[in-house]
This record gives C-alpha cells, structure tokens and sequence, in this order.
C-alpha cells in the first residue's frame, strides 16, 4: 500500500510513492457507487433529433402555406417528401460531431456542435437538390425548416437530458484522482454540474485517514495503487494532481487502465473554453484564443448586436409605455431613471431604467437598514435585498423579477455605450466594492444588457460569485457563448428565479 501524500501548499512539490501496476492492488475501503452508463441514451437523443427535425419541417411548411399568396411558385408533394427522408441526415451529422451522448461536453460547446451540425446537414440537402434533383425542391421550405431546426434541435436535447437526470440515467461513471484537496472540489463541482455527464461513482487519494470516507456523497475509496481494480466499474477516469512529482506525471497517467483519461491542471482562473491541445514537437502545448483581443471579433459583436437590438426595440416600445403609465399611476414622479455607471475603458454612461422605487429610495433605504442592522450585513455582501422597502407595490416588484425594468438600456445599446452581452454595468457603489485588477479587466469590454452572472445565479450571487462569473465570461467569450446566454435570459425572463 502507497504511503500517505501530505496536504502540501500550491507550488510545493513533494514525491509520491511509485505507482506499480504489476503489484497486487491492495483491498478497496469502500464499494464505489452503483451507476451504470446506458446504452439506449445516444438512441434515445438520435430519436428525439429525428422528431424535431419533422417538427421543423412541419412548421416550415406551414409557413410556406401561409406565404403562398405572395409567393408565385406552387408546391407539392414532391416539394417535401424528399426533405422528410434528407431530414433523417441530422441525426448522423450530430453522431458525426460527437453529441451522442456528448458526455463532457459544456452548455456552450454543445450548442455550438448543433448550430454546425444543422449547417452542415442542410447544406447537404440544398447541394443535392441543385445538383441531382435540379431545384425540386422549395428553397422557402428548406429555409424556414432550417431556420426552426436551429431553435428546436437545442431545445429537444435540454429536455431530453433533463428527464434523463431526473430518472438517473444521463450519464457516464467515473473515478476521481487526487493526491490532495484538488479532487474534493473536482467532485464537488461534478456533482453541480450535472449536464455534463460525468458522474462521479469514487475518489481515490493516497490519504489512509480518508479513506472510507465520503465526498459531496461520493465514497473514497482508496489509494492511487487500487485503480487496476477499478477498471470493470468505469471507462473515465479524471485526474486532478498538482502535487504530485511532474516528471512522473506522463508515467502515471499511461499505466492508468482506463480507456479514457481526462488530466485537470491546478491553474486557478485559467481559460477553459476555445483551448486547444497542440504537439509542439513531442512537448505539448495549449493556444488560448482571446477572442476580445481580436479587433474583428470586437466589430463582428457590435454588428450582432445592432441587428438584434433594432428589432427588440421598436418592439419593447408599446411594453416601455404601458409599464411607464402604470409606474405614474402608483407613485408621483419620473416613470424612467437615469443612473450613472462605469462603462468600457472607465467611461462613464448614463444608463435608462423604468423605474422601481420610490422618489425618495435613499432615504427609506437609509431607515431600513438602520432599523433592521442584520439585512445590513445582507446588504453590504450582496448590494440587494429580498424585501427592499424601497420596491414599488405592484409594478415594480413584477419589472424586478423579470428584468423587464432594464429594457430602456436597449436605447443605451444602440448609442454603442452598451452592448447586448457583457458584464452588467454596476453603481460605483458597487464597483468599488472589487479590486484594482477585477475592476480592470471589467473595463475592457463594453457592459452588458445582459450577463452570465445574472442568467446564472441573479441575486443569490454575492461578491466573489460575481467577479468570478464575469472573469469567466471574459476569457471565454465568444458569440456561441453570448448566443448561450441570450437563450438562457429569455428561460430567465419567463421563469425568473432568485430576482427581487
């Protein structure tokens, strides 16, 4: 049996025991958990991409029927039916592009590979309708299929792993290797990270104290040695190891008997989206893409932008009015409010909200806080507050939770102060609240409509969760990562959760 690895501070290095396969694996502490991964799941989703892709062309087609007055080009049978079949080409594509299951893959990765993967397929069939069928088929057609395939497909697979997760059967089993506290928050963070589909089933670290214990719910089982014993449980193994001796490293992870092997370095903060493996002449070496730093990515964001932005707001307009009449109605005053924040490079803007509050928010906030000094401490961590006095009764309650009050800021974003994806811009209260270095990596990107923050946590986040959630953003940004997060404010919106 290995001896005990001590908890070392990062940086540290310190030799572990070699670990020799050919030596009997020493008694398990305890039985992994029982999961078992299920074949029938890439059926199941290929399945479930076969319906939508109907779904999408029933609905194309009907848009075509409701166009035809204005279209001169009749259509039949043979218009579609071909599609129908063409249509069975998604499914390969995304098996092609690694969706089935897709186990590891993230949110943002995904719907990348599906975007494409529609691309790809729908390409297919217009090149063999020109090319073999001669344009038999509706273009309008194929354009609205497409079109509606792009909001479906993504939307059939969310609700098909969610059942799955709900029945336990999403999923691929797999052990955690550690030498120190790295792997105890690598569980941690696969047991919130469900989606991903890496279930963890046993931990093992060269910690003899520890072993028979539990992590998160996930049993250690014990030391490094045992993994030959291992194999029959699970195909993935995830190694999280920083201080174990480097040069050894390479050794360890080949004798590993796990047909795959996922290696997580110790590097707090480093950018995990848009990085790429490449062979550096036998060494291995990372590229990061930093997407922001690019100018053409900066201008290809503003376009996406104004042509997302023109259409939402002269839409919002009659929904600005009716809640501005309704605002006056319960409380004298202004029905906007004008604040000024910090925008991209440290300038200040002025940014529209229909407002919430009473005339005299400050005033009553200062009361409340002195009246109840526990909701200051509430205050001062998250800068808001489940029951604000200052929220006008009706009206501003329903604007709140829904983030509706924040529609005004559209005008911000076509001034080219704001942009639809970003970092919400915050008082200088707030912003003074960070660090230098936060606070400078914030002004260099233009603030947000929206953010992944507040799509993701809203007001449960408190100081540290947001700097670390817009430093993520950041780093990783991209437009798969903005068309993520706009699909995710609009669930927000419908079904707010954690917003007062």
């Amino acid at each position: 049996m290995t001896s005990e690895i001590p908890i070392l501070p990062y940086g540290v290095i310190e030799r572990s025991p070699a670990f020799r396969p050919e030596c009997e694996a020493p008694p398990l502490a305890a039985e992994p958990l029982q999961f078992r991964e299920r074949r029938s799941v890439p059926w199941l989703m290929a399945v479930a991409d076969v319906y939508a892709a109907q779904a999408a062309l029933a609905l194309g087609l009907l848009v075509r029927r409701l166009a035809a007055p204005w279209l001169t080009h009749t259509i039949g049978p043979a218009s579609y039916r071909g599609i129908v079949l063409g249509l069975f080409a998604l499914p390969l594509v995304n098996w092609l592009m690694g969706l089935y299951p897709g186990y590891g893959l993230g949110a943002v990765e995904r719907l990348r590979r599906r975007v494409i993967a529609a691309a790809v397929a729908f390409a297919g069939l217009v090149v063999w309708d020109t090319l073999v069928l001669n344009g038999g088929w509706s273009r309008a057609i194929e354009l609205s299929t497409f079109s509606f395939a792009l909001v479906l497909s993504p939307l059939v697979e969310v609700t098909v792993v969610t059942i799955l997760m709900r029945c336990r059967c999403w999923g691929t089993p797999v052990f955690v290797l550690s030498s120190d506290n790295a792997g105890c928050r690598l569980v941690e963070s696969l047991q919130r990270k469900r989606e991903l589909g890496l279930v963890p089933i046993g931990l093992l670290k060269d910690l003899p104290e520890m072993w028979g214990v539990t992590v998160a719910g996930v049993p250690v089982v014990g030391p490094l040695s045992a993994a030959p014993a291992l194999a029959r449980y699970a195909r993935t193994a995830v190694v999280a190891m920083p201080s174990f001796h480097l040069r050894r490293l390479p050794a360890f992870l080949e004798t590993l008997p796990f047909p795959r092997v996922v290696f997580v370095p110790d590097i707090p903060g480093m950018q995990s989206l848009w990085t790429t493996a490449r062979d550096l002449g036998g060494t291995l070496g990372i590229e990061f893409r930093r997407n922001l730093l690019l100018r053409r990515n900066y201008y290809l964001k503003r376009v996406v932008d104004y042509a997302l932005t023109v259409p939402f707001f002269l839409a919002s307009v009659p929904v600005i009015a009716l809640f501005a009449l309704w605002i006056k109605r319960v409380s004298p005053g202004p029905a906007f409010y004008r604040q000024e924040r910090e925008g991209c490079r440290g300038r200040k803007i002025r940014v529209w909200k229909l407002r919430t509050m009473y005339a005299d928010a400050e005033q009553v906030l200062a009361r409340y806080l002195d009246e109840n000094p526990r909701e200051r401490d509430h205050w001062n961590r998250f800068f808001k507050l489940e029951h604000d006095p200052r929220i006008l009764p009706g009206v501003g309650r329903l604007l709140r939770k829904t983030s509706l009050d924040e529609l005004p800021q559209l005008w911000n974003t076509l001034k080219g102060e704001m942009s639809l994806v970003g970092p919400r811009p915050f008082p200088v209260y707030h912003m003074d609240a960070f660090g230098a270095e936060f606070r400078h990596l914030r002004q260099s990107v233009p603030p947000g409509l929206t953010g992944f923050w507040q799509v993701s946590e809203r007001s449960d986040a408190d100081l540290k969760v947001q700097e670390h959630l817009d430093t993520y953003y950041i780093r990783n940004w991209s437009l798969w990562l903005d068309a993520y997060i706009l699909a995710r404010t609009v669930k927000t919106v419908l079904m707010p959760r954690g917003a007062y």
